[in-house]
């Protein structure tokens, strides 16, 4: 998508270790009109879907995952980082390895919001190695649900994550797909 890989362009900043800093515009000050068009694309990759669910993670997939959500009028669940007091007790559990946080996590997503009936639309802002999204993965198949296809902002494409997501079958529509990033010079090129 033109319009994200200029933005990147103009707007991203690299960092030492592959970091892709896109944070004035998708996950800490978000760019809500980027991502109406973003969800509009999405709208066109995955038509003809029976999507009922959009599933996301915590925290920076959530902002974009709610304006998908309401371009294909359905709701939109986001897997939590941890347990709270608020939460049911009847969940579908797996565990994450964050590539930005060098952390792994348990994610939860409570039974009473995905089901066998479910046809779900990932949504997520980053694709490095695929360790979050084979959790979500996890999380759908647990669940009975039918995984429709996975969008993402930007994906890194010198990384292993989306050759392996493709490898399984699965439709995945990255809007950006960093092909380098140099730290050096900042100089991003895409696929």
């Amino acid at each position: 998508m033109k319009l994200l890989e200029e933005r990147i362009q103009k707007d991203g900043i690299v960092r030492a270790g592959n970091v892709l800093k896109v944070d004035s515009f998708i996950n800490h000050q978000m760019d809500i009109k980027l991502f109406s068009e973003m969800a509009k694309e999405w709208k066109r990759l995955f038509a003809g879907k029976n999507i009922t669910k959009i599933l996301t993670i915590e925290a920076s997939g959530i902002g974009i995952a709610a304006v998908v959500a309401m371009e294909f009028g359905v709701p939109v669940v986001f897997a939590k980082k941890s347990q709270s007091i608020n939460l049911d007790y009847d969940n579908y559990t797996t565990k994450i390895e964050s590539f930005t946080h060098k952390r792994v996590y348990d994610v939860i997503v409570s039974k009473k919001f995905l089901s066998p009936e479910d046809h779900v639309l990932i949504i997520d802002d980053f694709l490095a190695n695929g360790c979050a999204l084979e959790g979500l993965l996890n999380i759908v198949e647990e669940a009975g649900a039918t995984v429709e296809g996975i969008g993402i902002a930007i994906e890194k494409g010198f990384q292993t994550g989306g050759e392996k997501i493709r490898k399984r079958g699965i439709q995945l529509e990255s809007l950006a797909i960093v092909e380098s990033m140099d730290d050096k010079t900042g100089e991003i090129t895409f696929r």
